[in-house]
């Protein structure tokens, strides 16, 4: 787990009352992260969409930042909140991987023979197909892991269950009948911690960045780039690319890099400045570890 101290990059210190936007509901795996990075008191402030969790994270007088999804390694990155990160005035200050837990609950006293169906978003239910299909139970999709339970909970139901994580159960004191029911149990989502960009300070002893770039699109020009980024000692550790608005199928490119020093990154940045367009820097920040969700 991050320590709790690392919230002093946000305003208000939100483990002592600013709230962290996240997508979801109380429960969800998006607040699961806000805990590891800022500890279990932070406040969270539920967001339907992510569109909405960076406008409000975007406002000072509405909240202290954001924690916002941003890849798995199953299902790979989630290409529209980088669209939304490029239009916003937040920056990335850290990140956590979550090793996804998906686990089975009920309302307390429910035993496993006694449920009939299960509520779950749609994906969810799909990374655990090969659980649930052991069994002849009704699936039903729903909008939200967490919401599920809490839905399960409020009506007291004695032949449903719900599957979210362990916090969900912790918060609508459910039981767990079948614990990380997952069928794939390397299943890692990664969340950006962002801050608005005018309040972020330099995160001590960085190591990773993020970054947008362009380039002429000329031929060997991208080689010529990571070529430059290699030669400066410096990791890069996803590269992603995404089509230009407006354009006629040219690319620009999402790029995370890893470094022993901010002098380090500094110096390739500079080299690779003639050979590339449209820089922005997402963040400058320490490199997460995984966690258990």
């Amino acid at each position: 787990m991050t320590p709790a101290s690392n919230n002093e990059h946000l305003p208000g210190n939100p483990a002592k009352g600013g709230g962290i936007c996240i997508q979801g509901y109380e429960g969800s795996f998006h607040q699961v992260a806000a805990r590891y990075f800022f500890g279990k008191q932070v406040d969270v402030i539920p967001c339907d969409t992510f569109r909405e969790l960076v406008k409000v994270s975007s406002d000072k007088k509405l909240a202290a930042g954001g924690v916002m999804a941003i890849e798995n390694s199953i299902a790979g990155s989630i290409l529209p909140n980088y669209n939304l990160l490029q239009k916003s005035n937040l920056k990335v200050v850290g990140e956590v991987y979550l090793s996804i837990s998906q686990n089975l609950m009920v309302n307390r006293g429910v035993k496993l023979d006694d449920i009939k169906e299960v509520h779950s978003h749609p994906m969810a239910i799909l990374q655990c197909l090969d659980f649930l299909e052991k069994n002849e139970w009704k699936l039903v999709e729903t909008e939200d892991t967490a919401l599920s339970a809490k839905h399960i909970h409020r009506n007291r139901s004695k032949h449903a269950a719900a599957i979210a994580s362990k916090l969900a159960a912790e918060l609508y004191e459910m039981d767990i009948v079948a614990p990380d029911i997952q069928t794939m149990k390397n299943n890692v989502t990664r969340f950006l911690v962002l801050q608005r960009e005018k309040e972020a300070k330099e995160v001590e002893n960085a190591d990773k960045a993020s970054l947008y770039f362009q380039t002429d699109h000329s031929k060997g020009i991208l080689a010529k780039v990571l070529t430059m980024i290699a030669a400066g000692g410096v990791n890069l550790s996803k590269l992603q690319s995404m089509p230009i608005p407006g354009s006629n199928f040219k690319y620009g490119f999402y790029a995370d890099m890893e470094f022993d020093s901010r002098r380090q990154l500094d110096k390739v940045m500079t080299s690779i400045a003639s050979l590339t367009n449209n820089v922005k820097m997402f963040g400058i920040y320490k490199k997460g570890k995984v966690v258990k969700g």
